[in-house]
């Protein structure tokens, strides 16, 4: 151990850790603004710096490793002056319309000018603002509002493999951006907004549909459902001051009929419906010879990612909609049927935990009979503008229920669908069933939960061995495939999610500081809610759904049947990274 002196405090390290790092241990907070816990540790914004004994100049904590007897001071006069300044030279090229930004009050750049009470900006010159950047269906680039912390190019290349975001230019006029300054609508970008969840301040940010939304409640001859994903009632609770890993599901289903939605029903219902088809559509393959392995087609930043840069493998990408569209088409079939409403005249509106789902909901593939699945997509942080906006007391509401008719019911299968190897397990539970011939009770496949990148097992369902694999962030995606293509693993199902823990850590969830994810694993703690809430549930399988059973039996017929590819069954095609 080391043995190390903080503002008097003394505290023993293991040798390699951080000034940052044994600070943490010492009770002491050093202000960062670049830096993310093992994806963005490289010291840029120097506001971390601290003054160590003996040392010829300040050290940036966040790299800095400790040696024995070391002193620190935190607090020094040259240590505040040195930040201070550092903040005010960030603030002189910045675009300082906090009152109107998105990032209001959540802003990490904001927080840190008010904690080291900056008055004024000493340093006013020529400012540099670029471009704001709205070609992409899902995110807004506003180079105005970049800090050149690096903390979305880190990103983007070590935890997505996709590597579209890079610094630009040099001196005064570095920026971020795509390759040659090129718009995101422009580039191989998988729209998965992990980029947005790392960013400190706005300068990326959802596109929002708020007003299409508003606009759509406020017309009286429009049908407007809404659907939320299982992993947004596991982190709405966040906007609104409640500790992370707190389920608000009830409170949320309140705050969305307040807002006057028609009807409310849970993409739940649609994970059950994707279990139904990609379990049968697994079973087909495997019994008649099909493509293998099959992977799942849930995550559309993931079959982004894939059309880019794996395209040899989509033939293996299971033919089904993701839940949202699945539910979207039969809003607007089966349940416009049902209750004799035109479906021209329904609006289906998703709140997603992802900024994918944006542009998703635009595929062209993504309609049926000139009618589109999906109309709008929110993310999880633009429900709760919205809530806010209607002047909602979110923590005085009672416990709601979802809808009950026609679409209402659900399973603990699809509620786990948020969290990383939960479509796997929903799947699993299925086809076990369906090959035994049983209602199997040891039904939880818990070799495939947890966060490890990726997650391999041998499974027997009845005599037949499906080896399969669980795999959560599209560089991790990109490991597994390549040993796929060098004949180096073979598997007969693989579940992949473009972000890293799957849905409950998507790019349209709430933000989560650098502290916050330095002290915890948020990826665990959201997960858990689903979890627990699929324990929960007397219904735990999708197939055992009783409204998915009418739903069959009444409408779609058997699984993977042709009224049932007709509505909920979609393809993919190769795309060219940088078209000419």
């Amino acid at each position: 151990m080391v043995n190390v002196t903080i503002d008097n405090i003394k505290v023993q390290v293991e040798p390699g850790t951080t000034i940052l790092q044994a600070a943490k241990k010492a009770g002491i907070d050093i202000p960062t603004l670049c830096y993310l816990k093992e994806i963005n540790e490289i010291g840029a914004c120097r506001v971390c710096e601290v003054e160590v004994k003996g040392a010829r100049a300040l050290a940036a904590a966040c790299v800095m490793p400790v040696s024995e007897g070391m002193e620190v001071s935190t607090t020094s006069k040259v240590v505040r002056e040195a930040r201070l300044a550092t903040v005010e030279l960030i603030l002189s090229n910045h675009n300082r319309d906090c009152l109107t930004c998105s990032s209001n009050h959540k802003c990490e750049l904001q927080t840190l000018a008010e904690e080291l009470c900056v008055r004024e900006s000493p340093f006013e010159g020529e400012h540099d603002f670029g471009i704001v950047d709205t070609s992409s269906p899902s995110i807004v680039r506003d180079q105005s509002k970049c800090v050149l912390c690096g903390r979305c190019v880190s990103v983007c290349k070590k935890i997505q493999g996709t590597a579209i975001l890079d610094f630009t230019d040099r001196g005064f006029h570095t920026g971020v951006s795509p390759v040659l300054n090129k718009n995101l609508a422009d580039v191989p970008c998988i729209y998965c907004g992990q980029c947005v969840t790392a960013c400190p301040t706005a300068a990326l940010h959802e596109k929002e549909d708020l007003d299409v939304v508003w606009a759509a409640l406020e017309n009286p001859d429009l049908h407007v459902v809404v659907q939320t994903a299982p992993s947004v009632r596991a982190a709405l609770g966040e906007k609104f001051g409640l500790p992370v890993g707190t389920r608000v599901t009830g409170k949320m289903v309140s705050a969305l009929k307040r807002l006057g939605f028609n009807k409310v029903y849970d993409t739940n219902f649609g994970a059950d419906m994707t279990i139904m088809e990609e379990g049968h559509e697994l079973l087909d393959r495997l019994n008649n010879s099909g493509v293998l392995p099959m992977i799942t087609s849930c995550s559309p930043g993931w079959v982004r990612f894939c059309e880019y840069n794996y395209p040899e493998f989509i033939p293996n990408l299971s033919s089904c909609k993701s839940p949202m569209t699945m539910f979207g088409a039969i809003v607007k079939s089966y349940y416009a049927e049902k209750t004799g409403i035109d479906p021209k005249k329904i609006f289906n509106v998703a709140i997603m935990p992802c900024t994918a789902k944006k542009a998703e909901a635009m595929r062209e593939e993504m309609e049926v009979n000139g009618l589109r699945d999906i109309d709008a997509v929110l993310t999880t942080r633009e429900l709760a503008k919205m809530i806010k906006q209607a002047r909602i007391n979110f923590h005085s509401l009672e416990d709601g229920e979802f809808d009950a008719d026609l679409l209402g019911d659900y399973s603990g299968a699809g509620v786990i669908f948020g969290a990383t190897g939960g479509v796997m397990e929903a799947a699993l539970r299925t086809v076990a069933d369906v090959v035994t011939g049983k209602d199997l009770a040891d039904f939880e496949f818990k070799s495939v939960r947890g966060v490890e990148g990726i997650k391999e097992a041998e499974i027997y369902v009845g005599d037949t061995k499906v080896r399969i694999a669980v795999v959560h962030g599209t560089s991790n995606a990109a490991i597994l495939l390549d040993k796929i293509k060098a004949g180096e693993a073979k598997y007969d199902f693989i579940e992949v999610m473009a972000c890293s823990g799957g849905c409950v850590t998507g790019g349209g969830q709430p933000r989560i500081s650098a502290t916050t994810r330095a002290e915890m694993d948020v990826r665990e703690k959201r997960a858990s809610v689903l979890y627990s809430e699929d324990a929960s549930l007397p219904v735990r399988k999708s197939h055992k759904n009783p409204q998915i059973i009418k739903l069959y039996d009444d409408y779609l017929g058997k699984p993977n049947g042709h009224k049932a590819h007709e509505l909920l069954h979609t393809k993919y095609e190769a795309k060219e990274a940088y078209p000419l």
